[in-house]
Order: structure tokens, then C-alpha cells, then sequence
């Protein structure tokens, strides 16, 4: 069972999305330097439907995306609730942060409009560095994804 332990309105995890940022715990990836480590622990409240209509309930009016930050050790809940969220609620965008070099074949990526993959290595830097494996993708419409990672860099 997915659980989330903390959520966050943030500006800069989707680029042009006012999103709320779902920490989702029991991260099986366990990156070293890891920023988040309280979240390789499972614990947390149930990530479920009635969560996802509890947070359009708080925060529908204030915000355009929701992010799940994590959920590699169960990718299906993810993918159910991604699609749950564009059904019930097609005004979201649906973004997926996982820590793993690739999605699961397993995993219908044409239900989220962005996905990250990569794990965190300190020495390689976050999306922000030129210099970071971390990827970020946008969906095309074509059912694509794109590269738009450099969004994150300044120039």
C-alpha cells in the first residue's frame, strides 16, 4: 500500500505548474546522499483515492498539477491513482518523480504528463546542474515524451 507522508504546494518541481508535491514513503532506491531519507521508512497516512479527493477538496482551486515524489516499491498504486486523477479530475496535469533509471514496462506512461526518472547522485547534482543523470519528460501530443530538463538550468 502506497502512504505519503507530507504534501507541498511548490512552483519549480513542474515547470509551469502550480503543483502539489505528494512525498510518498517506503522508497526502496535509497540514493546515497539522499536528501529525503526520513522517507525510505514506511510510514505515513494511505495514499488511496479518498486522499487524492481529500487534496482536491484543500488545495483545487490553488493549484494545476500533482507530482508523486517517490513510490518506486509500488508503481502500479501510482499508476492507478494517475489515472484515477485524470478521469475523475481532467483539469490536473499528473507528474511522477521516481528514483529509478527507467519506468517500469509494466506502467502505461501515456497516463501521467510528466515523468523524472533518475536517482539522486550527489557528485552528478539535482535537475537544476547541467551536469545531472536526473531526466525530466514532458508529454507530447503525440503520446511522446520530451526532454525538458534544461528548463531547470539558468542561463
Amino acid at each position: 500500500m502506497l502512504k505519503y507522508v507530507n504534501t507541498g504546494v511548490v512552483f519549480q518541481e513542474i515547470p509551469d505548474e502550480v503543483t502539489l508535491a505528494i512525498n510518498i514513503s517506503n522508497c526502496p532506491c535509497h540514493c546515497p546522499g539522499c536528501h529525503s531519507r526520513y522517507l525510505w521508512e514506511d510510514i505515513g497516512l494511505p495514499l488511496n483515492t479518498e486522499a487524492i479527493d481529500s487534496f482536491v477538496n484543500q488545495y483545487g482551486k490553488d493549484i494545476t498539477c500533482f507530482a508523486f515524489m517517490g513510490g518506486d516499491s509500488a508503481p502500479m498504486e501510482v499508476n492507478q491513482l494517475a489515472q484515477y486523477i485524470h478521469v475523475e479530475y481532467p483539469e490536473f496535469k499528473v507528474g511522477w518523480y521516481s528514483g529509478r533509471l527507467r519506468i517500469p514496462s509494466i506502467i502505461n506512461k501515456t497516463d501521467f504528463d510528466f515523468i523524472k526518472v533518475g536517482p539522486y547522485i550527489r557528485h552528478l547534482g539535482p535537475l537544476s546542474k547541467a551536469t545531472t543523470n536526473q531526466r525530466l519528460y514532458r508529454q507530447n501530443k503525440e503520446g511522446g515524451f520530451d526532454d525538458i530538463t534544461e528548463r531547470f538550468w539558468k542561463k
